[in-house]
């Protein structure tokens, strides 16, 4: 089950997706609100919580979710003081019931991962495509034109196999048609470099 607990919020925060199973993971923190009492609505602890990227909407609040849940987490660079522990380029995180692929998605930023599970059918893309063809700021701190079509070129070809049927964007709702909404972000993003 997938609950996005940054639903309803009106502070400026990406999407914190709580997702329940075997290893109840938070994807991503959000900033700006108390995620911790969003998320005591629906569980009584974390296991984890898993970040797409560094960008502080969606990191600002692991400080209150250690201290609530003493919980640990996992991005792609554990050098930055939000993540605990690396995960590797193609490595196999577990979120919820499902394995889900880390996918390195750099261009919005270094160290941006994607996750996606084909059992699940499901993907967390954060901040690399959003739903009716955008895609991801590239003029902030680390952000590359090129990479950002190079990695969204990567997400739509991890697609080609059409077992994703739901990709859950880092703001604004979510894709339900994975392989046309990323051509349609790819499309816009070859356009704007």
């Amino acid at each position: 089950m997938i609950t996005n607990c940054s639903a309803g919020v009106s502070a400026f925060t990406a999407n914190a997706y709580l997702v329940t199973g075997e290893r109840t993971v938070l994807i991503d923190a959000g900033a700006n609100y108390d995620v911790a009492s969003a998320v005591r609505e629906h569980v009584d602890g974390l296991d984890a919580v898993v970040l797409t990227h560094t960008h502080s909407d969606h990191v600002e609040n692991v400080p209150a979710l250690r201290e609530a849940f003493g919980v640990e987490t996992w991005g792609f660079d554990p050098g930055h003081e939000r993540v605990d522990h690396g995960i590797a380029d193609a490595e196999s995180v577990t979120i919820g019931d499902h394995e889900y692929d880390a996918l390195h998605t750099p261009g919005h930023r270094d160290d941006h991962l994607v996750f996606r599970s084909r059992t699940a059918g499901v993907g967390f893309v954060g901040d690399l495509v959003f739903a009716g063809g955008s895609f991801g700021r590239t003029d902030l701190e680390e952000g590359d034109a090129e990479r950002l079509v190079e990695s969204v070129e990567r997400l739509r070809a991890a697609l080609d196999d059409g077992e994703v049927e739901t990709l859950y964007a880092g703001h604004g709702p979510a894709i339900d048609d994975p392989i046309d909404g990323v051509a349609a972000s790819l499309r816009a993003a070859r356009f704007a470099r």
